[in-house]
């Protein structure tokens, strides 16, 4: 046979290691090509020749690949044929000529570059690898004329050069290399002569040895070797005498084989069957061969089709893929399969992290959810420890929380599962749950908002277990019910999600689900129901595929894929029988094979796997081990092919041998194999997860062969992760950071060496979950989660930092980025010095500002203003470096005058200290990932000067400190966030303390070189510089005080380092503006700090004077110098100068500048910083002259602001309307500049960890007060930095306070940072850029119903008087008011608004608000003075008659009361409420009022809010009759009896007189609605169920319901048991006394004034009592949708009269508003609204002293006159307008002028100036924009489950006490 093969050597000089082509005799290679033309596809495969053996050619002559065009788009479908037939290598002939055509590798044609690219990525992407020839033989004719032949020595650094640009240019798509792939033809070259050719040999054999070290040592994984002959003995000959070693018993890879010649005569002739035998020889070491011309098939017609098209019927050539794979692998050695890789994924690597719905979700039956079956198994106490996922990690409430970590992680995807049972309760898509459904819109929105890529899992094992009653997944009719569920999922989420999992982990439901039990539902059937289950979910996955693909794929252009868990299966030895490699490969089919071989090969179960079934099957005769279920031919065609992508969830790997598994179900015993693990392997909490790194690179290899080679498509690890035991709450997990190191990296090395397309990487879990059948047992997160706090606060482990460092470097390459890549070159501020401003006048002109605002009423000051701050507003937060840095003498620092001050014992509390404080010296990484989370823009820090110059001075330089603020402020710019740099932030270098410190002049010169030196190092990158932080507080607490290092108490001290401190400063300005403004572009200022002063009394001048001082002194001294004229205040010097004087001084004691000094200081600042936390209020006072200090030189006294909030530092008030007014004076004072509030903050007492309200209103309140003065004043606020960062070293106050926006706990040793809510709040108004208006609160407009009920409404006690008038008996509140200290002021109702005799009066003024209804009541011992139908008092009967009459006549219809809580004393006598009795006097009075009015009033309310009879008048006390003693009984006796009350009543008119009178009757019930204190805690969300379940349901569930609900039954029977009682406290009702109350209505009567925030409290064994449009719904969605009748809805005020009530106006504008959207949005049935109240009145306990009327009465005026307020205008307005007409549309004809008084306000105070009103939310309110609004809308009264009802009444009256505690606006605080 002439020329049989060509060998290639292909691991010649590479010490045998040949696992880039073929690994053994298993892993066979067979190669094909190579192209000769990229343009002609029309010849069958075969037509593609071969170069003919042995004739000599050139490049031109034998025609190289002309690849000069684009690969055709046959191409692909003829790589993809060769795949089908087995071929696994294809040649790719280069040409070194067409490359090179000037052989200069700096000058290659880059058209051909990209050809020869696009066809190697092809025969990648078709799952063909290229053996790539670098050149034949003989030099290119073009390269020869200039360079000659290889018998030039010059060609070999020729050839290398063109080898090195070809490993440069390919060696991303290419591992295999022949460098010379004809090398014998050179001694057959007839040109030369026998010498010549010798040489040109050797000098192509040296070439060939210089390429292939050079590979190996440039570049890596890969080979490279040399193609020689058969013949070529004497090749072969020389190269084993040269140094590139020897090529015995190399393998041998047979290149070109031609067998056309060998049926010839005199020709050596070798049958086919020959040549199959010689491959298969093992002594040949036979990688493959050339099967291009081997086979007649590849001469036959060639038609290319689809693979998955058709069936293939090709054997395969080579041996299994697992065999395949395990060959591979099974040479290494533990040292090189260890090697790590420190290298690079691929550019556009998903990086992520997942968790599982029924793991972290929690809310288990929040909104309608349905119960699954993991609620159901762990009800059934089948988990560990009888845990359960009902609240897991709340991640049902903590969207913002969970995205969060990921922003602070770096992950680009967030893989979660969707609860099907959470939007479809019970599985079907008619049962959806709308709230469920917007839970999943809301998470994928805020991961979108937030760069994350949300990769959803439609099923993860929590099936609703409504499904599995019906047989889950082993009734077939599923398939049809998931596909409808997916389809809903796609068509609602598609938009936004783009990568979809039909299942996560399959196997698991199968296996351990329905076979053996361990996980619900619990099922033991390994024999069918086990099999039965992976074929409809197989189905049901194709299913899903297909809906997606024939329906949303073209729309949506997403991809839905399968994510498949898996073990490796591992022979148990590298020299392991075929025995147990083929248990091993039973291992793995039994458990991926089972569903990945149907929809990635052939839509079928793996042959495998079928074969060995039916084995057992034949075996167990007796017994039937498994039942596989078949597919029909539709199915498989269905199910194959069904994914875009193989998602795959790895942990763990088992080393497997063969066993003789009997007939034993389950996987084990039928595939007759067991696993166990190597001793060797580091082990986790979970006995079946063992750490197996190199285990993922060899399953990767396999599902590459084995499945992605058909598809085609790119795998993903979805999932991948270890456990620690729970139990351990150590964030330091260096197991779980050494698991995730080896395994992603060995996924790395099967990306770069093997050529796996893995294109993502999914850490499990984010955080730690509720783990299945171990509970909380076992923790994957990556982030701590503390399940013994209701908060379930998340903490980063230190994996979480380590994987964000993977992620920020895509790997594990050294090769960071140059910090030039970083530098913001470009300059960014470009400053003309300012001319400077004429010196202050004494008091300054801002004092405009105290005029302009101080006379703002409180609402004007507290209403809310919307809006947003301008684009490029920057927002940050800040830290110093004493404060957190820690390190205090680490790596060289010097000591500083803070380390010497905390180090003597008692200067600080507790002996706290900063040496570690938050360690961030050592954790920047940690403090990076909380600035990403957060989502700031700018991070403000200072540096320690101690630690860059240890003495302070430059020859001290420490590089070690330098490193690492250059590390830091490169890490900031790689994060995108824009380091703001202190330079000196308090801490001054204790040596420069011998020399006084800022007392010495020297100190200027030292300041200037230190800020030189940090300008010059990291100006290139810092681009904002201060200088000082508070000089103020430098000078005054460090040097006057004495407070503060260097503790120097001195009346002149002060001065004289303040004068130094400007100076410095200055110099640093200057130094920046001299040397390095121009190129580095930045900006210098310093951050001044200043109190708001506000005068006690605004009108007395002196007073005003003395705040201007106040500012003066403290903002102005540093201030003025700087932004004015470059000296202090004449403020200032006027009064130190003259205390000086009058000290009997010759000098004043504050310094003087010079002209030049002046001069050098003024303009030192690009922006104005200012620090600021709360407002003080000043007035002027006489100081002492001796001993002088500094204070005293003020003239001033100063007190804090009562009416604020307190903090946790005492004199620290949050103050938030002062931030506006500092904002205003500094844009007054100092002539408008650009301002930053670079510190804004309030510190909490250290017991505050995570749950921090406090903070959350500080910063609600502060940054709206910064959001006025820049959209409303016109200030030019150009950012705001929030302090502070986290919890730190506070200075004098150590650990014992925190101003963090996350916690620290100091007291471990990791310092661990955990986010507070108020991280979760900034975040979100940094993102919204401020307080956009939300959509509920922007106003609709439109008209209620016709005949709508328009009424106002009052009571009898509170307006009538007359109280012992015409036979009235007394009253239970007539008692209680004539009782000393009972009704504020010793008030009584004796006369009130005396309408008992002023009757017209009142008709009149309800004619002017036109309303349509009147709401009064009837005062019980009015009518039956001894409360009994014995004696009816006629005269107090026709007072009532008269009313009704004279409201009949107005046309005004009657809405009657017939309780509003004044019983007659004379049945209070006999216990009253307590005494059941009272239930037929109650009975019988309403039958003499329904007798004698029932033909007048058709609406009829018996009982006016008993919430308040029961708990206020018999549980607290405050309200008559006053009784509090039995607060855990008497309440709950009284209520009883009153629901019965009601109900005799309602009965008694419905079968006695509705026929005749036809009216309507009900009760009326009030309340509060009750928002979460923490709207992302389940606790306080259930807490506030609670609170409206025990005040609305407590009367409202047994009318509409018959029985109190089972929330208040179960709690107070509870709590009853508790406290050792034998029953509950609460009454039961006999089932005819629950018939009796049900239904007892014909409206929903409802008293509602505000709402409240509720948190869960325990009262121990204590026995006690435990919004507009929110409540309205509740009230139709919970008690069947009645028609609704607002009875009582108002605001009160108190102090100095106002008839310009602008706060009414926005109260009723906004709840009528609401109450409009119910009707209009939600479909409630409102038919009717009642303002409350007519007039002031009597407000029970509270007196007079609290208004709540439309109409205001002059109590001091004996006439009593009525005086309309504006509210009353509005308020009939809004009456006649039905609603609230479309402004858009023009004026509408119901605007009508305002109603008018009764009588002539005499003497009453003078009607106020009205103020002219502005539109806000659409609505006409007050100009001044202050916040109320934040209360009234918002609610920050903070009350508890009972504490909510124990605050809330316990200074207030019944009813109308609940209207005023939580509204009343001098309280609000």
């Amino acid at each position: 046979m002439k020329s049989l093969w060509w060998v290639l050597s292909v691991s010649l000089l590479c010490c045998g290691d040949c696992s880039s082509v073929g690994d053994s005799q298993q892993d066979f290679v067979l190669l094909a090509g190579p192209l000769s033309s990229l343009q002609d596809f029309s010849m069958p495969p075969a037509g593609i020749q071969p170069l003919s053996p042995g004739s000599l050619g050139t490049e031109d002559e034998f025609s190289t690949l002309d690849c000069t065009g684009l690969p055709p788009e046959r191409s692909g479908e003829y790589f993809r044929y060769l795949h089908t037939l087995g071929v696994t290598h294809f040649k790719v002939l280069l040409s070194w000529s067409h490359l090179l055509p000037t052989g200069d590798s700096s000058q290659p044609q880059w058209d051909v570059v990209e050809c020869y690219r696009m066809l190697l990525k092809q025969l990648t992407e078709e799952g063909l690898r290229p053996l790539v020839v670098l050149h034949r033989s003989s030099v290119p004719q073009g390269l020869r004329a200039t360079h000659g032949g290889w018998e030039n020595q010059a060609m070999v650094d020729l050839f290398h050069q063109y080898a090195e640009f070809v490993f440069s240019a390919f060696g991303d798509l290419a591992t295999s290399w022949v460098t010379i792939s004809h090398i014998g033809e050179l001694t057959e070259d007839k040109t030369m002569d026998g010498a010549h050719k010798q040489s040109a040999l050797t000098h192509a054999l040296q070439a060939h040895y210089k390429v292939y070290s050079m590979y190996h040592h440039q570049f890596s994984g890969g080979q490279v070797s040399l193609g020689v002959s058969s013949s070529d003995a004497s090749i072969l000959s020389q190269i084993e005498t040269t140094s590139m070693g020897a090529s015995n018993g190399l393998p041998v890879l047979i290149y070109l084989l031609d067998i056309n010649g060998c049926t010839s005569e005199g020709h050596n002739y070798l049958p086919l069957t020959s040549v199959l035998q010689a491959l298969r020889n093992p002594d040949l070491k036979i990688l493959g061969c050339d099967i291009t011309n081997l086979f007649d098939q590849l001469r036959e017609g060639y038609t290319p089709t689809r693979h998955l098209d058709q069936e293939s019927n090709v054997a395969p050539l080579a041996s299994s893929s697992y065999k395949q794979v395990w060959e591979k692998f099974r040479v290494q050695s533990p040292a090189e399969r260890d090697t790590f890789l420190n290298e690079s994924f691929p550019v556009g690597f998903a990086w992520g992290a997942s968790s599982e719905a029924f793991k972290v979700e929690g809310g288990w039956a929040e909104h309608g959810k349905g119960e699954t079956i993991w609620d159901r198994f762990a009800h059934q106490n089948h988990v560990l420890g009888n845990e359960t996922g009902d609240l897991a990690c709340d991640s049902y409430n903590k969207v913002d929380y969970d995205v969060y970590l990921l922003r602070g992680l770096l992950s680009k995807t967030y893989q979660f599962s969707i609860s099907w049972a959470r939007v479809f309760p019970s599985g079907h898509r008619g049962s959806l749950s709308e709230q469920g459904a917007l839970y999943y819109d809301k998470l994928i929105n805020a991961l979108i908002q937030s760069n994350i890529q949300p990769i959803v899992t439609l099923h993860h094992l929590d099936l609703p277990q409504a499904l599995q009653d019906h047989g889950g997944w082993t009734n077939e009719s599923i398939i049809g019910i998931f596909k409808d569920y997916a389809d809903f999922c796609f068509t609602r989420y598609g938009d936004r999600v783009k990568t979809w999992n039909t299942f996560s982990s399959p196997w698991v439901m199968s296996h351990a689900g329905y076979g053996t039990g361990e996980y619900p539902p619990g099922i033991q059937d390994p024999v069918i129901d086990s099999y039965k289950v992976t074929h409809t979910i197989l189905k049901s996955h194709a299913e899903a595929w297909h809906i997606y693909n024939d329906k949303h794929r073209k729309s949506q252009g997403g991809r839905v894929g399968i994510a498949l868990n898996s073990d490796w299966a591992e022979p148990t030895s590298a020299n392991s029988n075929v025995q147990d490699v083929e248990a091993a490969e039973r291992y793995l089919q039994f458990m991926l094979g089972w569903f990945a071989h149907p929809i990635f090969v052939d839509g079928d179960y793996p042959p495998l796997l079928k074969s060995q079934i039916e084995k057992k099957r034949q075996e167990c005769s007796g017994s039937e081990p498994a039942r596989l279920p078949v597919f029909t031919t539709t199915e498989k065609q269905r199910i194959r092919g069904t994914a875009d992508f193989f998602g795959l969830n790895h942990y763990t790997s088992w080393l497997v041998n063969e066993t003789q598994g009997g007939c034993v179900p389950g996987p084990a015993g039928v595939g007759d194999f067991e696993s166990h693990k190597d001793a060797v392997w580091p082990t986790t909490a979970s006995s079946w997860i063992h750490s197996v790194p190199w285990g993922i690179r060899r399953l990767l290899n396999f599902i590459a062969q084995e499945y992605t080679s058909v598809t085609k498509v790119p795998i993903y690890v979805t999932g991948n992760g270890m456990p620690n035991k729970g139990a351990n709450e150590s964030l330091d997990d260096a197991e779980r950071v050494r698991y995730l190191r080896g395994y992603m990296n060995e996924a790395l090395k099967a990306i770069l060496h093997d050529g796996v397309d893995l294109r993502g990487f999914t850490v499990q879990s984010l955080m730690d979950g509720f783990e299945g059948p171990q509970g909380y047992s076992q923790r994957f997160g990556l982030h701590y989660v503390d399940f013994g706090s209701p908060d379930r606060p998340r903490t980063p482990r230190d994996s979480a930092h380590f994987y964000s460092q993977v992620i920020k470097r895509n790997g594990f390459s050294d090769k960071g980025e140059t910090r030039s890549a970083l530098s913001h070159s470009a300059p960014l501020f470009q400053k003309t010095r300012s001319p400077g401003l004429p010196p202050s006048e004494v008091p300054s002109k801002a004092k405009v500002v105290w005029e302009k605002f101080s006379h703002q009423s409180k609402f004007e000051r507290k209403l809310y203003h919307y809006g947003t701050f301008p684009e490029g507003f920057r927002w940050g937060v800040s830290s110093s470096a004493y404060q957190i840095e820690g390190g205090w003498n680490a790596d060289g620092k010097g000591e500083n005058v803070w380390d010497t001050f905390t180090h003597k014992p008692g200067n600080i509390i507790n002996n706290h200290n900063g040496d570690v404080a938050c360690d961030s010296y050592h954790r920047i990484e940690e403090d990076l990932y909380m600035l990403r989370a957060l989502g700031v823009e700018s991070y403000r820090f200072s540096l320690s000067w101690s630690r860059i110059f240890p003495n302070g001075r430059r020859e001290s330089l420490n590089q070690k400190g330098v490193d690492y603020y250059n590390n830091l402020i490169d890490s900031l710019l790689a994060d995108n966030i824009t380091p703001m740099v202190t330079l000196h932030h308090w801490d001054l270098p204790q040596a420069l303390m011998s020399i006084d410190g800022w007392e010495n002049i020297a100190m200027i010169d030292i300041f200037n070189d230190f800020s030189d030196f940090c300008f010059s190092t990291f100006g290139d990158r810092v681009k904002f510089w201060v200088t000082f932080n508070e000089p103020y507080t430098i000078a005054w607490s460090g040097y006057g005080l004495g407070k503060i290092p260097p503790n120097i108490k001195s009346p002149n001290a002060p001065y004289r380092a303040a004068h130094n401190l400007l100076k410095a400063h200055a110099a640093a300005y200057h130094t920046y503006d001299d040397k390095y403004r121009k190129a580095q572009g930045g900006m210098v200022s310093i951050s001044l700090n200043a109190d708001w002063a506000e005068p006690e009394d605004v009108d007395i001048p002196r007073e005003v004077v003395a705040a201007d001082r106040a500012m003066q002194f403290q903002l102005g001294w540093f201030a003025h110098p700087i932004f004015k004229n470059g000296d202090y205040p004449d403020a200032m010097k006027w009064m130190v100068g003259n205390k000086s004087e009058l000290q009997g001084l010759s000098e004043s004691r504050l310094p003087a500048f010079t002209e030049q000094e002046k001069a050098y200081i003024r303009g030192t600042a690009d922006i104005f910083c200012v620090n600021t936390h709360t407002t003080k209020i000043v007035r002027h006072v006489t100081t002492r002259l001796k001993p002088p200090t500094c204070k005293d030189d003020k003239d001033l006294g100063e007190a804090e602001e009562s009416d604020s909030p307190g903090t946790a530092i005492d004199g620290q008030r949050a103050v938030a309307w002062g931030l506006r007014r500092l904002l205003n004076w500094i844009k007054e004072e100092y002539g408008d500049p650009e301002i930053y509030v670079t510190e804004n903050g309030v510190a909490t007492d250290s017991k505050t960890t995570v749950d921090d309200t406090d903070r959350i209103f500080f910063l609600k309140t502060y940054i709206d007060e910064a959001l006025k003065a820049q959209n409303l004043d016109a200030v030019r606020l150009r950012g705001y930095i929030a302090s502070s960062l986290m919890d730190s070293f506070e200075w004098l106050r150590g650990y014992t306070v925190g101003f963090g926006l996350h916690h620290v706990d100091f007291d471990h040793p990791m310092r661990p940072r955990t986010p507070k809510r108020s991280a979760h709040y900034y975040y979100n108004v940094m993102k919204d850029n401020g307080f956009p208006l939300p959509e509920e609160e922007k106003p609709i407009y439109g008209s209620f119903i016709k005949d709508f009920f328009w009424s106002t409404a009052t009571a009898a006690y509170q307006i009538e008087g007359g109280w012992r008038a015409d036979g009235k008996g007394l009253s239970i509140w007539d008692t209680f008011a004539h009782t000393p200290l009972r009704v504020f002021n010793d008030d009584t109702g004796d006369i009130a608004c005396d309408s008992y005799n002023k009757i017209e009066e009142d008709v009149a003024i309800l004619k002017k608000l036109r309303v349509t209804h009147y709401r009064f009541s009837i005062s019980w011992p009015r009518v039956l003075p001894d409360g009994t139908n014995r004696v009816v008092n006629q005269p107090g009967l026709n007072y009532y008659h008269r009313l009704v009459d004279a409201l009949l006549a107005a046309n005004i219809k009657p809405q009657v009361t017939l309780y509003h809580w004044d019983l007659p004393q004379a049945l209070q006598d006999y216990k009253g409420w307590e005494n059941d009795t009272i239930v037929q006097r109650f009975k019988e009075y309403a039958d003499v009022i329904f007798d004698s009015l029932g033909d007048k009033v058709k609406f009829w309310i018996t009982i006016n809010e008993p919430y308040n009879v029961a708990n206020i008048g018999h549980g607290y006390g405050s309200a008559a009759p006053g009784i509090s003693f039995r607060p855990g009984t008497l309440p709950y006796i009284v209520g009883h009896n009153l629901l019965k009350a009601h109900a005799e009543a309602w009965h008694l008119y419905n079968d006695k007189y509705r026929a005749k009178q036809g009216g309507l009757i009900s009760i009326t019930i009030n309340s509060d609605w009750a928002e979460p204190r923490n709207p992302y805690k389940q606790e306080d969300i259930d807490a506030a169920r609670r609170v409206v379940q025990f005040y609305i349901g407590w009367f409202a569930h047994p009318v509409y319901n018959g029985d109190y609900s089972d929330v208040m039954k179960t709690i107070i029977k509870e709590r009853s048991l508790a406290a050792g009682l034998t029953k509950s406290r609460l009454p039961e009702f006999t089932p005819s006394e629950v018939k009796r109350i049900k239904g007892t209505y014909d409206y929903f009567g409802f008293n509602h004034y505000t709402t409240v925030l509720a948190f869960n409290l325990d009262y121990k064994n204590l026995q006690h009592y435990d919004a507009d449009r929110k409540i309205l719904n509740f009230i139709k969605n919970e008690y069947g949708d009645p028609p609704i009748y607002i009875t009582e809805n108002g605001i009160s005020e108190r102090g100095p009269l106002n008839l310009n009530d602008a706060h009414r106006i926005h109260y009723y504008e906004n709840y009528i508003n609401q109450a409009m959207k119910a009707y209009l949005l939600d479909g409630v049935d409102i038919r009717g609204y009642t303002a409350w109240s007519l007039m002031d009145n009597l407000e029970w306990a509270t007196g007079f002293a609290e208004k709540f009327g439309l109409f205001y009465v002059n109590q001091s005026d004996p006439t009593l006159p009525r005086v309309p307020k504006q509210s009353a205008t509005r308020f009939a307005t809004i009456i006649t307008c039905n609603g609230f007409p479309d402004p858009s549309l023009g004026p509408h004809e119901c605007l009508t002028p305002e109603p008018e008084g009764t009588s002539a306000p005499s003497p009453s105070p003078p009607l106020p100036e009205r103020v002219e009103g502005v539109q806000f939310f659409g609505l006409e309110v007050s100009p001044a924009d202050a916040e109320v609004a934040l209360y009234i809308l918002f609610s920050f009264s903070i009350i508890g489950v009972i504490a909510v009802v124990f605050l809330a009444f316990r200074f207030r009256r019944a009813s109308s006490f609940s209207k005023t505690e939580h509204i009343n606006l001098e309280k609000r605080f």
